[in-house]
């Protein structure tokens, strides 16, 4: 199949998919300092949850042994990326990239979550 043979198709909404080594940790970061809820789980002890805020999912997956990437997990555009930074400062989230206006027409930074994903913060500058 040439790389032009899927032009035709509309793609949506897609979730990341991010392990973590403790559920209860992730989902109590995700839900306090982000906003998310959880709205799916699986597994018994839990293995699997979804968590979504407005149009935003994330799917964690418990990984006992997870290692972080020094790459970037995720990207997430927000409508106020200033406010946000001021959320993750003022609850002592580990920032790997400061907040900053960027020439590719974003204002962005990349903190950590409580097991070392990167997680890249966009807004959309006019």
């Amino acid at each position: 199949m040439s790389p032009s043979a899927a032009t035709h198709i509309i793609f949506g909404r897609t979730a990341p998919g991010i392990c973590v080594r403790d559920l209860t940790v992730a989902h109590d970061f995700y839900v306090r300092v982000l906003g998310f809820e959880k709205v799916f789980e699986n597994g018994d002890p839990v293995g699997f949850m979804v968590l979504k805020k407005d149009d935003a999912e994330i799917h964690l997956s418990r990984k006992p042994d997870h290692k972080p990437s020094t790459v970037n997990v995720m990207h997430m555009f927000v409508s106020d990326a200033a406010a946000l930074y001021a959320l993750c400062e003022a609850a002592g989230v580990r920032i790997i990239k400061r907040l900053a206006d960027k020439a590719y027409g974003q204002r962005a930074f990349v903190f950590a979550d409580p097991d070392g994903n990167r997680i890249d913060v966009g807004e959309r500058l006019a």
